[in-house]
């Protein structure tokens, strides 16, 4: 194949859904994958109804199995792998302790689990197409750890330890590993959670705002690396913060942002 290939996880809906319809739309061959049959379906009615081409299947990214069958078909049928985005994901937000611990474990499985077994299942495709790329999906959670969030965020910073960990030693085998970072983004994951970041912060993104970021950052190659991306404003202006400014005073700005002060 001819044309440039990305493989998306979690494309049924959401921030995965609206990026392989960006990328579609620019020419690639998209793979999306999901546990969800009937979204998939749709995504690739759409894909084709633009012109574009789509293979899609099933894919649990805690499931070994599905990663191994997923990428052999994908690479039988299209002889690269120019992208692979880890988008899949799932959010529970509560206390801690409240939350029963089946609930964290199914985080740390999906989150980090289906990222690095993914990524890792892929290497071999990536390494044997020139210029390939890995896009993790990180978030705004992960700058400093958010009360009712604790596990995802901790998830997230696990996530950010790898893409930096990977960037470095896969640089020998050109495949750039980047992390892309959004704030709260208005997607079904986000429906129905009430927590004090989200309401002091707000819902700003849309999924489309940051599928048109990951396309953005994986088109372009500046003069120096760099593998974290912020998107939206107020991310930018939150990592800038945790960057420079005092630990004392990153800890005092998200007791804030958090709703913690009173405790």
């Amino acid at each position: 194949m001819n044309s440039p290939t990305v493989f998306i996880t979690g494309a049924a809906a959401g921030i995965g859904r609206a990026t392989a319809l960006r990328y579609a739309a620019h020419g690639y061959h998209v793979g999306g994958y999901d546990i969800d049959e009937v979204g998939l379906s749709r995504l690739a009615a759409d894909i084709t109804a633009a012109g574009g081409t789509a293979t899609t299947g099933v894919l649990d990214v805690t499931d070994d199995t599905h990663w191994a069958e997923r990428l052999a078909e994908f690479h039988t049928a299209t002889g690269r792998l120019d992208i692979l985005v880890n988008n899949a994901g799932i959010l529970r937000a509560g206390p801690f302790e409240e939350m029963d611990l089946s609930a964290h474990r199914a985080i740390v499985a999906v989150n980090l689990g289906g990222v690095l077994t993914g990524t890792h299942a892929a290497f071999r495709y990536l390494r044997d197409t020139p210029g390939a790329q890995v896009v993790n999906l990180c978030s705004a959670s992960a700058i400093y750890g958010q009360p009712e969030l604790a596990t995802y965020g901790a998830t997230k910073s696990a996530v950010k330890s790898l893409t930096e960990a990977l960037d470095l030693e896969w640089e020998r085998h050109d495949i750039r590993v980047l992390a892309v970072w959004p704030l709260f983004v208005a997607t079904a994951m986000v429906d129905g959670v009430d927590t004090a970041s989200t309401r002091s912060l707000g819902v700003h993104l849309t999924a489309e705002d940051v599928a048109r970021g990951i396309h953005e950052i994986t088109s372009r190659r500046g003069r120096l690396p760099r593998v974290h991306y912020e998107i939206g404003a107020r991310t930018k202006a939150l990592a800038l913060a945790a960057k420079y400014a005092p630990g004392w005073a990153v800890r005092t700005v998200n007791k804030y942002v958090s709703g913690s002060t009173a405790h």
